[in-house]
């Protein structure tokens, strides 16, 4: 096997190797108690609807059949509500939580959060529409058309309904591989759409919504805080950083085997915030399919006043960004992503990625503050490695150790090249990485290859809590 690069360079002479531990992790500890509290306040809420429908006769009721399954369709109700407006606030880009969480983890309890409280509104329309049916099942089909056509608000749950099941049944990956990721989007947003029209229903016939002040100060008071974090996270500060920005293509470059890199400078003295490794939503306002906006990891260190992408075509949007032409304007969301400097703890930094993967790691590679030899880059690629030039550069000037990796992935399960013969994988991570305990570890790449990554490094000993993973994939 080829070792890392050992490379006898100067030592840069921008960038020095981070000082003591009281630096490194300072960020990340913080990140870590934001995380907490997210947790704790999930949880305090839920305890708190549950204690609610307690103290308003829940327990009680579940002497009787039919009030048993009225009252049990009550609390997965609210635990539903509860959890669908929690879903909405962690993913409404909410800049102290989206800087904790990062994107990976964010999308990973999205999901999970999204799915539960999707079964628990499953669970309180079959449970309430059964005992509201005198506990008769044969009886419920016609309940359940009563009540949507007779009490108020219900047409509009019944729509909102429909709205949640379509994003949800298209949010599993074996539909989700089906769709363009521009056609995925655009029905995720109906999400929105679904919570909004269930307010009236629980207004209107929702007892445990509004049987007391301190109730309906909680429930509104989280509606609110949902309606204003979607309202100025996602719409208001785009459109303000986008104006004060004004940022415009300055180039397009081909990079070869259909990928290419898009330059893009600002036209105000405002300075541009964000940090290698991150990524933005771009819309390119070139023309149809402005409105569908695009995630893509800055490919070079930003220097405030400029940007850099670098993408690999494969669907309608990334596509047409070769036909970009100098002076199309640029919408952008963000900066959003914790494949950055905020996550790094430890003094050695690994960097591993797959294919265009290796964009935001080249990035973090012109970035990070290191001295020669502590950081280390492993690109595994098909054809010609992106960035071989920028990276040997790095390699002399700043002491990075590269590591080419070419071949296709040689087999399910195993993130190695073909070429590496029958050694496995978690040998193969030890004797690159023989420290790689002491290590902060960032990978990037297709999300089974990233699994399979991950999973090595964690059986060759590096810590769960100094891996830093942000995977693709449609």
């Amino acid at each position: 096997m080829t070792a890392l690069a050992d490379r006898s360079v100067p030592a840069p002479t921008d960038a020095s190797s981070p000082d003591t531990s009281a630096d490194l992790g300072r960020r990340a500890r913080w990140d870590a108690g934001v995380r907490l509290s997210v947790l704790v306040t999930v949880w305090a809420s839920l305890l708190l609807v549950t204690y609610w429908w307690v103290t308003g006769g829940g327990v009680q009721d579940l002497t009787g059949w039919a009030s048993g399954l009225t009252s049990t369709g009550r609390l997965t109700g609210l635990l539903a509500s509860d959890l669908l407006l929690f879903q909405v606030l962690l993913m409404a880009r909410v800049p102290v939580v989206e800087k904790a969480f990062g994107q990976e983890r964010l999308a990973r309890t999205h999901r999970l959060v999204g799915f539960t409280s999707f079964t628990a509104m499953l669970a309180h329309i079959g449970l309430i529409t059964w005992g509201y049916a005198a506990g008769d099942l044969a009886a419920t089909p016609g309940e359940l058309w009563n009540l949507t056509v007779d009490y108020p608000g219900m047409l509009l749950a019944a729509a909102g309904t429909a709205c949640l099941v379509m994003v949800v049944v298209t949010s599993i990956k074996a539909a989700r591989r089906r769709l363009r990721y521009e056609s995925w989007h655009l029905m995720h947003l109906y999400a929105y759409a679904g919570v909004g029209l269930a307010l009236p229903h629980q207004l209107w016939t929702g007892q445990d919504f509004l049987a007391s002040t301190a109730r309906t100060a909680f429930w509104w008071g989280l509606w609110i805080a949902c309606a204003l974090s979607v309202l100025t996270w996602r719409v208001v500060l785009p459109l303000w950083r986008s104006a004060r920005y004004r940022l415009r293509v300055s180039g397009v470059v081909e990079e070869g085997d259909g990928v290419v890199s898009v330059h893009m400078s600002s036209g105000r003295s405002a300075r541009m915030t964000a940090e290698a490794g991150q990524f933005f939503t771009f819309r390119f306002l070139s023309g149809a399919g402005w409105t569908r906006g695009h995630p893509y990891s800055l490919s070079a260190a930003p220097d405030g006043r400029s940007l850099r992408i670098t993408v690999k075509e494969v669907g309608d949007g990334s596509s047409a960004l070769r036909r970009l032409r100098p002076g199309t304007r640029v919408l952008v969301e963000g900066p959003y992503g914790r494949l950055s400097p905020r996550a790094r703890t430890r003094r050695k930094v690994a960097l591993i990625g797959a294919g265009v993967g290796v964009t935001p790691l080249r990035a973090l590679a012109e970035a990070l503050p290191y001295a020669p030899g502590e950081v280390g880059l492993i690109h595994r690629f098909t054809g010609q490695p992106l960035f071989e030039a920028e990276l040997r550069r790095l390699s002399v000037e700043r002491g990075l150790q590269v590591m080419w990796l070419p071949g296709r992935r040689r087999a399910e399960g195993s993130w190695l090249g073909d070429g590496m013969g029958d050694v496995d994988d978690v040998t193969a991570v030890r004797h690159w990485l023989p420290d790689v305990a002491e290590r902060d570890v960032y990978v990037c790449g297709p999300e089974p290859w990233a699994r399979d990554v991950a999973r090595s490094l964690t059986a060759a000993g590096l810590p769960a809590e100094n891996l830093h993973v942000e995977s693709f994939g449609w």
